[in-house]
């Protein structure tokens, strides 16, 4: 009993460690990576190219990879490899010049790495269940890597010249590509594979479940010109790397302030009324950016993040687990990625040539786009079969 105590700290510390990896990449790389493709001289058209491309791969690499790695014990194996593709990667980008050199060699960075989070989940969720272990505990250490990453990063942006942050960003992905050879086995005490799924009913031809995909990827997708340019703009406007990263940080921790309560979150607020409130909250967030606010306003927009991020991935995600039939649920979600993915991908190239015309004009679109993501989650909750729902 003593070793199988054991067993389980050690497998719950180091899919910590995994997370904490992962997402202290993305800390560094999601602000800062825009800095440095404008200081390789690209301009604002081009980024939103180059940032779009996770998102197309993700729709190529992640149906393969996932079917490659089907069998639990080739999940860690599957993790590994992608993380140190990933990994070389980046440095493919780093030694990159010219912007078609650049996007070319981000898109393959992408298609190693963009299997790599959707793997680790599902090698988390087996392996904690089947050890009796709690998600979100472990989960949250990711969430506490972001932001100090975040931090790290805005501190090297103010002490080396932008043209170096891409090594920054691979170093962290090699931290994280070590962190995935920690990993233990699946094989021993590894959860029982499902069975056969039941017959499908058509989800596609279901006018709720539609509305809800488009609700999360429009809301969702309204994050591209935050995602792809607030830290340009912020740059621009006389705010330093530390400042930036404090942002980005305070808006994360609203997010994992509601991921904490949200199993205490009243009854009426039922995944359509969370889909609702994360619109409201984007559509605000974004009408304030648009008129360029006060520095002093930031960090009170950045606290929506809570809403127009984390309560339409909890309203997304709860609605389509309870709405799928028995044996759909896998399938389900994977539709909801897949629309998500697709949409942000679209907006995230628009959204350089929003950004290079309208500068922070841009953000009013991704009101609008937040604004129709409210108006289909409402249609959802009047045409879903579940008033829970």
């Amino acid at each position: 009993m003593r070793a199988f105590r054991q067993l389980q700290v050690g497998f719950s510390a180091r899919l910590a460690g995994l997370y904490a990896g992962i997402f202290v990449m993305s800390g560094i790389q999601l602000p800062f990576f825009p800095v440095w493709l404008k200081a390789k001289g690209l301009d604002p058209q081009m980024i939103g190219m180059v940032l779009a491309a996770p998102h197309v791969a993700r729709l190529i690499a992640v149906p393969l990879v996932a079917r490659i790695a089907d069998r639990r014990e080739a999940l860690r194996a599957a993790i590994i490899a992608a993380s140190f593709l990933g990994t070389a990667g980046y440095a493919l980008v780093g030694l990159a010049d010219g912007a078609g050199a650049i996007l070319i060699a981000y898109a393959l960075a992408s298609l190693a790495l963009t299997p790599v989070m959707p793997l680790a989940e599902t090698y988390a969720l087996k392996g904690l269940t089947a050890r009796g272990r709690a998600y979100g505990p472990v989960r949250l250490w990711g969430s506490v890597a972001f932001i100090l990453g975040t931090f790290a990063a805005g501190f090297a942006a103010d002490t080396m010249a932008a043209r170096n942050l891409i090594w920054l960003i691979a170093a962290a992905s090699l931290i994280s590509s070590l962190t995935a050879l920690t990993l233990a086995p699946l094989a021993a005490g590894a959860a029982p594979a499902p069975s056969a799924a039941t017959p499908r009913k058509s989800l596609l031809r279901d006018p709720a479940f539609i509305a809800v995909l488009m609700a999360a990827s429009l809301i969702q997708s309204s994050h591209a010109v935050y995602y792809g340019f607030s830290a340009l703009a912020w740059r621009g406007g006389g705010l330093d790397g530390t400042t930036i990263a404090a942002l980005w940080g305070l808006g994360v921790v609203a997010e994992i302030v509601l991921f904490a309560v949200s199993g205490r979150l009243p009854p009426f607020l039922r995944p359509t009324m969370l889909l609702t409130l994360g619109a409201a909250g984007a559509a605000l967030r974004w009408a304030a950016m648009a008129l360029d606010p006060p520095t002093f306003a930031l960090p009170w927009l950045q606290l929506l993040h809570a809403a127009s991020f984390g309560a339409t991935h909890l309203g997304a995600l709860g609605f389509v687990s309870r709405y799928a039939p028995p044996g759909q649920g896998a399938t389900a979600q994977g539709y909801l990625a897949i629309a998500v993915g697709v949409t942000t991908a679209g907006a995230t190239g628009l959204s350089g040539w929003l950004y290079g015309s309208f500068g922070n004009g841009a953000y009013a679109a991704m009101a609008l786009a937040a604004v129709a993501g409210g108006a289909f989650a409402q249609f959802a909750q009047r045409t879903s079969r579940e008033a829970a729902l």
